[in-house]
């Protein structure tokens, strides 16, 4: 078993002149010269069209073209940012965007559509768009249309019907934004009811007698997805019982295999949330703590990010665990081992890691999880992350990120050895005047 990262690591953020807050990547220590190393490209994405304003990121993907698939939250926006809808307008700006942009290399939007919000999502090279939202429902990108569905219960642990629900859009009305269901309101959340605990604890444990781990659908809510379309199959992460790592066939969307923490079976995963509790810093829970996002190397390795307890497991396809690699583990709130990228090249040699709750990438060498590197920090300028939250990588190593709480917006980090990133790094020593 290997575990990585026992030390607190130091910010590594160069600010350079000029260019909107161009943020350099420098390793770490003693790794200095191990980690790629990237620019910021104020330049993309161009502005939304038809006043369209973003909601927090959930999901994102490239597909065979390199050009940038974005699942967001448009309910996530307040009323002040929704004046637009109204008739007539009480202001310039803005109305939702649909949940589903798709934005070429240029920062162009070439297309889109609106489905039901979700969590995760992926692209196959057929163009099929794959959004996690109550289950992994498959839609034909250019008209929107759903074609296809992962069974899923019928209900769900703690009450309510499973089902692909949408929260009904009044114009010019929004949320009380994507931040408030995170803050602990004045004076605490009320003083615990030991009957209505004893209650939830009971319905828990029923629901889970009558949906055990080994149940071949999915429970609960998504939270990634991964097209592996070599194999014909669909990588999928729910959160039932802190996250299950499941594979459906791609075709008929039938369950083929899962597993849980450390690969054991799912029949085996155990129902106890006691064995997930996790303190940072601590020892590592016997089951994944919650959040789970996947992806799978070229090698044909599995690597599921326990964010909320700051891991990442390494499986074969079939599950057989291999090592284990933690990443700042003294991180709490809400973790640190978010979305899973691999550097481009064909040995794939790092991993790419988004961090929610500190705001940054961890870099670590993908055959030991040595932390060789870090880039960024919390911000509002371009560059920098506030709600650091999905990461993909294009065929050329250029780096899309994707932002909730505050942030919800897409931004681009260029190599700095590309074209677009010598001219960057030229421009960013340029004198003003």
């Amino acid at each position: 078993m290997t575990r990585t990262g026992r030390k607190t690591w130091p910010a590594a953020l160069l600010p350079a002149a000029g260019v909107a807050a161009m943020v350099w990547y420098l390793a770490a220590g003693a790794f200095a010269q191990s980690a790629p190393r990237f620019l910021f490209d104020p330049a993309w994405p161009k502005p939304l069209p038809s006043k369209w304003k973003m909601g927090g990121v959930t999901g994102l993907a490239v597909d065979r073209n390199d050009d940038v698939w974005v699942h967001n939250r448009p309910n996530d926006l307040t009323d002040i940012e929704l004046h637009a809808e109204l008739t007539p307008p009480l202001a310039d700006c803005c109305v939702r965007a649909p949940s589903m942009i798709h934005i070429s290399k240029t920062g162009d939007v070439i297309g889109s559509f609106d489905a039901p919000q979700g969590h995760g999502m992926d692209v196959d090279s057929k163009g099929f768009v794959y959004i996690g939202q109550d289950t992994v429902r498959k839609y034909d990108s250019k008209s929107g249309k759903l074609v296809a569905e992962i069974a899923r219960t019928p209900e769900r642990e703690g009450g309510g019907e499973g089902g692909r629900g949408a929260a009904a859009r009044v114009p010019g009305r929004g949320s009380m934004g994507p931040v408030a269901g995170f803050l602990t309101p004045p004076g605490g959340r009320g003083q615990p009811n030991p009957e209505a605990a004893a209650r939830a604890a009971a319905a828990r444990a029923e629901f889970r007698k009558k949906y055990p781990p080994s149940t071949p659908m999915v429970v609960g809510g998504l939270e990634e997805i991964r097209i592996m379309e070599a194999d014909n199959e669909v990588y999928v992460a729910d959160n039932y019982l802190g996250g299950r790592v499941m594979v459906f066939d791609l075709t008929t969307l039938a369950f083929k295999r899962g597993w849980g923490a450390y690969g054991k079976p799912l029949a085996q995963v155990s129902t106890e949330d006691a064995d997930r509790a996790y303190t940072p810093g601590g020892p590592m829970p016997k089951e994944f703590r919650g959040h789970l996002t996947i992806n799978v190397s070229n090698d044909g390795l599995v690597y599921a990010a326990d964010r909320n307890a700051n891991r990442i497991h390494v499986t074969t396809k079939d599950g057989k665990f291999l090592k284990e690699f933690i990443v700042a583990p003294t991180t709490g709130v809400g973790g640190s081992t978010g979305g899973v990228a691999f550097s481009p090249d064909k040995e794939q040699r790092f991993l790419y890691i988004s961090d929610l709750t500190n705001n940054k990438i961890w870099f670590l060498n993908r055959q030991d999880g040595r932390i060789v590197g870090q880039m960024g920090q919390m911000g509002d300028n371009g560059g920098l992350w506030y709600g650091l939250h999905m990461i993909a990588v294009d065929s050329r190593g250029t780096i899309y990120t994707g932002e909730v709480f505050a942030g919800e917006r897409v931004q681009r980090f260029v190599p700095a050895e590309s074209p677009r990133g010598k001219v960057l790094e030229q421009l960013a020593k340029t004198p003003l005047f």
